[in-house]
């Protein structure tokens, strides 16, 4: 039963798939040597916001809760590691009022991979239980980030002043005016899963 509305989604899906390829082809096309940099020389220089954190004017965001851009600048910031993410000093929302700054969402609290972990440690191939628990509590807490979460620059990256290749025409559609600057993640989550 399971396999036969797989199967089905599986084949709506890729109808769909081919439905809107079909519609991109009569768009213009890009050809693959005008994405890169081959044929082009050295790539033009890019220049980042030298703007220092909470000075800055921040974009708007690319999508409906596409991660925001940062703003400001990140030399000596960087790199995250174990031992330091200086993020974390003004973004963690016990501090970010004070600081000026956005705190980081509820989602960035969220372990998704609970249930992994649980069967891990049942396993003894994951830290033991009691240091595990400690963590949740902690998270639940807001005091501790997600270890999905704790690489900013995996998903935020700095503002920059460059100039696309290729044209970009995606226009974005913002289903609450506010998410241009402010995501509803948090509310919308788990959107469309059962």
């Amino acid at each position: 039963m399971y396999l036969k509305r797989f199967l089905g989604v599986s084949a709506a899906l890729a109808i769909l798939f081919a439905a809107g390829c079909g519609a991109a082809q009569k768009a213009q096309v890009v050809n693959e040597s005008e994405l890169g940099y081959s044929d082009r020389g050295t790539p033009p220089k890019v220049e980042y916001s030298k703007a220092a954190p909470g000075t800055s004017q921040r974009l708007p965001r690319s999508y409906e809760n596409a991660p925001p851009l940062i703003p400001h600048s990140i030399e000596g910031m960087l790199p995250i590691t174990l031992q330091n993410n200086a993020c974390l000093g003004c973004h963690m929302p016990s501090v970010a009022e004070a600081m000026g700054a956005t705190p980081m969402p509820p989602t960035h609290f969220k372990d998704f991979f609970f249930s992994t972990k649980k069967k891990l440690i049942k396993q003894g191939l994951y830290e033991d239980e009691a240091v595990y628990k400690a963590r949740l509590a902690k998270l639940a807490k807001k005091e501790d980030i997600a270890p999905q979460r704790y690489n900013c620059v995996q998903c935020h990256v700095p503002q920059a002043n460059a100039k696309p290749l290729v044209e970009n025409t995606f226009k974005p559609e913002y289903r609450d005016p506010n998410a241009k600057h402010r995501s509803n993640l948090n509310q919308t989550l788990m959107e469309g899963v059962q």
